[in-house]
């Protein structure tokens, strides 16, 4: 009896644990279908956002050429001219200039104003890729020697850039001026519409010039480039420089150089390009070092030797927004008086909140110019020698234009400076701040003709 009441006992025991074990089997064989699936929808998930990355990160490098309608008998270039002009400026009641230097509207605008769409349209572009990657700081070796001669042919796209840099224009009166500074879109869009007219590395012929750019893809206009005396027939590279000779207002010729900051390697050649041309003014709108090396300390404390060029700084004059050296530059028995100016209130990455320093910089600069009549271009630096170069030397030739002819063209002056050196006045931003410089400048005019 107790045998029978145990076997009985095992065997509904045994039946137990099956049917429990298939649940249980049941279960597990369900949780890994669902992890397993889930798995599977995470990494095509993963895929999908990765490729769509890689098409956004492709579509940021393309300029994008939008396609141009002539009518029956017009040229390309008319065309392009007549897209640039605005169908009426932005109306702003009144318009006055802060305490700090910046033109602010009293009443907003009360009416938009529509652009024309030009036949280039550019999207904005990163930091990195207008002043060219922070990895081009380290020399790419690999592909230095190799340029080989390379004769440019312009595309259609080129051509039409360059008609568009050679005529686009909108002159602005005092008041349009003064309302055109209240409409932000306004000045963005018009800037939007600018070719960057950037060099291609195999339009330079010279082997090994790579050695000599700061950044990979900020590289001198073959066509306005400045060249050194060489120092033997065979030597090219010794004649190279990253820097631009720029016409001034009027289209004077060779007006200003501008040039990259120089490097280590390039400290020589800039000190032989300020002696070769003879100019008797250097302008450098940088730090040394901001979030990255931005220029090396090319001048001495008080005497040093660059190449053939002995360089003696005379003195020293501290002035709020910038210092001011009197240089003496000698060479043989021959000697030249060059003044630096080293501006440092110009933050890193964006505009300063007030024009007031760069134009009070300006107006000393071109006292300085005119008063050494005769000799070479003022010298303009930053880091690449595009942006706050840029900045500097539009609204100079912006400012001598307003006081000579009372009206301005800031979209003419920034295209003729692209044509001679690509990138010059780097974003929107520092468009604007063009504007607002040029602003502030004819407010001073206005208030000394009122006097």
């Amino acid at each position: 009896m107790n045998q029978k009441n145990v076997l009985q006992g095992q065997h509904e025991a045994d039946k137990i644990w099956s049917k429990e074990g298939f649940y249980a089997v049941v279960i597990f064989l369900s949780i890994f279908v669902i992890i397993v699936t889930c798995l599977m929808i995470l990494y095509r998930l993963k895929e999908r956002l990765q490729l769509s990355l890689r098409q956004d990160k492709e579509k940021n490098q393309e300029i994008h050429l939008s396609p141009v309608t002539l009518q029956p008998g017009q040229s390309e270039a008319k065309t392009v001219h007549s897209m640039v002009q605005p169908e009426q400026a932005p109306k702003v009641l009144n318009v006055v200039v802060d305490p700090q230097g910046r033109c602010t509207p009293e009443i907003k605008a009360t009416t938009s104003t529509s652009v024309c769409p030009s036949p280039f349209k550019m999207k904005p572009i990163g930091l990195q890729e207008r002043r060219g990657s922070n990895v081009s700081l380290t020399l790419d070796m690999s592909s230095l020697g190799n340029v080989e001669p390379f004769v440019a042919i312009p595309t259609p796209r080129e051509k039409v850039a360059m008609e568009y840099l050679q005529s686009a224009s909108r002159i602005l009166t005092r008041s349009q001026l003064r309302d055109v500074v209240a409409s932000s879109h306004l000045l963005q869009s018009e800037f939007m519409e600018i070719p960057m007219n950037f060099v291609d590395p195999k339009e330079i012929d010279i082997p090994r010039h790579g050695t000599k750019n700061r950044y990979k893809t900020i590289l001198p206009n073959p066509l306005s480039r400045v060249c050194l005396r060489p120092k033997n027939v065979t030597d090219s590279l010794s004649t190279y420089i990253n820097a631009n000779y720029i016409r001034g207002y009027s289209g004077k010729e060779k007006a200003f150089i501008a040039t990259q900051g120089p490097m280590i390697n390039t400290v020589n050649d800039f000190w032989q390009m300020v002696w070769q041309e003879d100019s008797p003014v250097i302008v450098m709108i940088t730090k040394l070092k901001e979030k990255n090396e931005k220029c090396v300390l090319y001048w001495p404390e008080k005497r040093g030797i660059y190449g053939k060029v002995e360089v003696l700084v005379l003195s020293v004059n501290e002035c709020d927004n910038y210092t001011i050296r009197n240089l003496l530059l000698k060479q043989g028995s021959h000697t030249q008086h060059v003044k630096h100016y080293w501006y440092t209130s110009w933050p890193d990455h964006k505009t300063p909140d007030s024009a007031q320093p760069l134009l009070q910089l300006m107006l000393d600069v071109e006292e300085d110019r005119l008063a050494s009549e005769g000799r070479g271009p003022v010298v303009v630096h930053c880091s690449a020698g595009i942006g706050r170069t840029g900045c500097f030397i539009a609204t100079s030739i912006g400012c001598r234009q307003l006081k000579e002819e009372g009206v301005v063209d800031a979209l003419s002056i920034v295209c003729q400076l692209r044509v001679d050196r690509g990138g010059m006045v780097q974003t929107s931003e520092q468009y604007e701040f063009v504007h607002h410089a040029l602003c502030l400048y004819e407010s001073r005019l206005s208030a000394a003709t009122v006097q």
